[in-house]
């Protein structure tokens, strides 16, 4: 990125001055390596989304930002409904409601090496993996409906976990205003046979050793201790979120002009949040989100079985489900008082600090786990969530390492194969059914998770407890 263009307004933030048609400035968190990484459209894609109608303060890029459809990945803009802010499906993203679960085994990484082939082999045997791949679970219509409006409670009451998971699940399990009646009988046709399903790209389910501890008391109260082994699994709502993004956004570029609507890119088609384009959308989504959820829920269903066979002794207890591709109604202060804001987060975490009303209980006094997910071979963090993050990016964080190179210039770059006995030298064991999809996801496509991090914890968004290290990956 040509540095040019910003203002350093911190150690790790530069500013992009308001110009042109924008309505507020753009933000942009890391350090000048992070930045010099990052390609140019992040600042462009900033300035479009800073001009849009009823935006609030001003749009953010997290350190591990990068070039995307419409909003950058790594985007975060809130707006207000009554100043006729819009909600954009481009700044939610294809994939509604893409997260991470983290699940605790209760057992050692000791304990789980002697068996991890056998067990690399189970979980990539029970749970689907790959682009269109489909599950053993079909929804008829009035369980697909069912799905949409009760998320991952939907699957406990079916059998698919335990009551006392959806306390550690973002929303309690159940994202409140959705509405399946606004998702399309072909977004629901592509989902019938998904649910519990990773997918393709850089979707994953991934066992994992606790290699460091960072913060001694906040992982103690997260249940981390090193040594230990983890399960992580990073997926959303399939087929029919992609469906549903496909459509609003051809239905949100056809009515801008009824709504009297510039667009800077089509890829930013909105609508303003009180119309009726833009309330439909916010009921799909919200359905979609559900999915994601009741989505992840199975998968843990079927995760636990696994290990039940192979560690009948293990208990996989959820730590916390967080998404990173949502638009969500918060309270927010705004010139010194709250203010209910419709905050995007595309390819960004919620990362509420200590007291926040929303956080469960058990989590009140430390603050949310933000689950930071990385690449096969490298590392994933946990961190937690600072309350100076509310005034500096409406309480976000990075979600991840964020692209440094294209899957296509990824899958020139390597060959699957090689980068699979490349990692099983540093006792890393990749499943995949797809090898190009592993060359695309190679861990050199990424770039440097700990930099991403390191940033977040020196602008204050949020705070490492501790890294984790694959042992095994289940890749889509």
């Amino acid at each position: 990125m040509d540095l040019s263009r910003l203002e350093p307004c911190g150690p790790f933030a530069w500013q992009l001055p308001v110009q042109g048609a924008m309505r507020v400035p753009g933000i942009i968190y890391g350090d000048a390596g992070l930045l010099a990484s990052m390609d140019d459209k992040v600042a462009s894609q900033l300035a479009n989304v800073a001009a849009l109608p009823g935006i609030v303060q001003a749009v953010y890029a997290m350190p591990d930002a990068h070039w995307g459809y419409g909003f950058p990945i790594g985007g975060v803009a809130a707006f207000d409904a009554e100043q006729g802010g819009v909600v954009s499906a481009g700044g939610v993203g294809f994939d509604v409601s893409c997260g991470v679960r983290l699940l605790h085994t209760g057992l050692l990484r000791k304990e789980v090496a002697r068996r991890a082939a056998c067990l690399a082999d189970a979980l990539l045997a029970a749970v689907p993996a790959g682009l269109g791949r489909g599950g053993a679970l079909r929804l008829d219509e009035a369980e697909m409906d069912a799905m949409l409006a009760g998320g991952a409670v939907w699957a406990i009451a079916r059998g698919y976990g335990w009551p006392e998971d959806a306390w550690r699940i973002e929303e309690q399990g159940c994202m409140a205003g959705a509405d399946p009646a606004q998702v399309s009988a072909q977004a629901k046709r592509r989902q019938y046979d998904e649910m519990g399903t990773l997918g393709s790209g850089n979707h994953y389910l991934e066992v994992q050793e606790v290699a460091e501890i960072y913060d001694a008391a906040c992982a103690q109260a997260f249940g981390l201790r090193e040594g230990a082994v983890v399960v992580s699994m990073h997926c959303g709502s399939r087929g029919l979120g992609h469906q549903i993004g496909t459509e609003f956004l051809r239905r949100m570029v056809i009515d801008a002009d009824q709504y009297g609507i510039v667009l800077p890119d089509r890829e930013l088609a909105c609508a303003p949040i009180l119309s009726e384009t833009g309330q439909a959308y916010l009921a799909a989504m919200r359905a979609a989100i559900n999915c994601a959820l009741a989505n992840r829920q199975i998968i843990t269903h079927l995760t636990r079985e696994v290990f039940a066979r192979l560690f009948p002794e293990a208990r996989l207890d959820i730590l916390y489900d967080v998404s990173h591709n949502t638009c969500k109604e918060e309270l927010h202060e705004v010139a010194g008082r709250p203010k209910p804001l419709f905050v995007h987060r595309k390819g960004a975490t919620r990362a509420f600090g200590p007291g926040h009303a929303e956080l469960p209980d058990a989590l009140a006094e430390i603050g949310q786990p933000v689950l930071v997910g990385g690449s096969m071979g490298a590392a994933s963090y946990v961190l937690v969530g600072c309350s100076s993050a509310e005034a500096m990016s409406f309480s976000s964080s990075c979600h991840g390492a964020g692209r440094a190179m294209s899957r296509t210039a990824a899958s020139k770059k390597w060959q699957g194969r090689a980068v699979v006995a490349e990692l099983a030298q540093g006792g890393i064991l990749i499943r995949s059914p797809s090898m190009r999809g592993v060359a695309e996801e190679a861990p050199g496509a990424y770039k440097d998770v700990h930099a991403v991090v390191e940033a977040a914890e020196h602008i204050g968004l949020s705070r490492r407890v501790a890294r984790l290290m694959p042992m095994i990956c289940i890749k889509g």
